[in-house]
């Protein structure tokens, strides 16, 4: 296929890799990989999932669960709290698959238990540490208020966190602390209450080994990877498993920079700060490496300083600016392929092959 606009690549045989590593580990563990599905957006990608075994998973809004329940997935957790005004859209994906829901306040679990029709299992949610939502775990008063709220039609399943701050960390010690202390609450919990424990974040799953007290393990980022876990160090450059093709538009010489088009609209505006050889700091939105018949190879050759709606703006050193033609085609590594992967309409495999994804209404 030929590109002429901003086409996110993807090499299936990284994917894979990174899926079989991972679904060992919690093998390892005797933990079930429930994964999530909000970084590739893709029946297609979901098949490798399932070719080797996984059939659970995870997603982050109804509208994810109808596309992947309308692919096969019968087992699918909403990760993310339970909006009321979903009741019916819900109530329906309720008779066509076994559904959980996460519930952080007895208003929600009272309007699920009012609005909501059929078999439904919720997950209560606890804040770990990263402090977006969930409930305080030394809050045992509402949490036994939830567990005891439970009935046949809307069931207690357990206990689900995501330790998002991990996200912050740059350092081994850092992941496993934070690990550490989720651990600890979400045990405390279940020798309290019982219920599965279900967690997830991708650092702290490819960093650690040892899962054995959790019920499921629910990693996304894994799949793809990006700069951002490179950068946390969750993953080596070579596991990156996506790259934005992206044609030159302008050369700017006199200041070392090329234009590219793709901008915020292809990869979004996530940056990191790091450091240059003078120990200056900059902003970082993608790292540009060289395309391949077969990919893209490992070596950095530019960043991207700047980012507007559609352009691009690459800084190159003297021996590389050189190379480069108005008309190429460069590939740039995502900071954060969650968001990168969301804003394509379809992605192209390093074999030529056209991956659809969910689309938004």
């Amino acid at each position: 296929m030929e590109i002429k606009s901003p086409t996110l690549l993807i090499d299936k045989e990284k994917c894979v890799r990174n899926i079989d590593k991972m679904l060992q580990k919690a093998k390892n563990s005797n933990a079930e990989l429930r994964p999530h599905f909000k970084t590739h957006f893709s029946s297609k990608v979901a098949e490798w999932y399932r070719e080797r075994g996984v059939n659970k998973c995870t997603v982050s809004s109804v509208s994810m669960a109808q596309y992947f329940a309308n692919n096969g997935w019968k087992d699918i957790t909403i990760a993310f709290p339970y909006n009321t005004l979903e009741s019916e859209e819900i109530s329906d994906l309720a008779s066509k698959v076994s559904l959980n829901i996460l519930i952080e306040s007895i208003e929600s679990l009272n309007q699920a238990k009012e609005n909501i029709k059929g078999d439904v299992g919720y997950f209560i949610k606890v804040d770990v540490g990263t402090h977006r939502t969930g409930i305080d775990p030394r809050n045992e008063d509402l949490i036994s208020t939830l567990i005891n709220e439970s009935n046949d039609a809307l069931k207690f399943q357990g206990f689900l966190a995501h330790a998002g701050h991990t996200y912050g960390c740059k350092d081994f010690e850092s992941i496993k602390w934070i690990f550490d202390g989720a651990k600890k609450s979400l045990l405390q919990l279940h020798e309290k209450f019982g219920g599965l424990i279900s967690y997830g974040d991708t650092p702290s799953c490819s960093l650690l080994d040892d899962f054995e007290l959790f019920d499921e393990l629910r990693p996304g980022n894994f799949v793809f990877y990006d700069w951002m876990q490179k950068d946390i160090g969750s993953c080596q450059i070579e596991d990156i498993a996506v790259c934005m093709a992206c044609p030159v538009v302008a050369i700017h010489k006199d200041r070392n920079e090329i234009v590219i088009y793709g901008g915020g609209v292809h990869f979004s505006k996530d940056l990191i700060m790091e450091k240059d050889i003078m120990g200056k700091e900059r902003r970082t939105f993608g790292k540009m490496v060289r395309l391949s018949k077969t990919g893209w190879n490992s070596e950095i050759i530019g960043n991207v300083v700047r980012l507007s709606q559609e352009h691009g703006v690459v800084h190159l050193d003297d021996d590389e600016i050189v190379r480069v033609k108005v008309g190429d085609l460069i590939g740039v590594i995502p900071v954060h392929s969650c968001l990168t992967a969301d804003l394509q309409g379809y992605y192209l495999s390093t074999s030529g092959e056209r991956i659809e994804k969910m689309t938004k209404n």
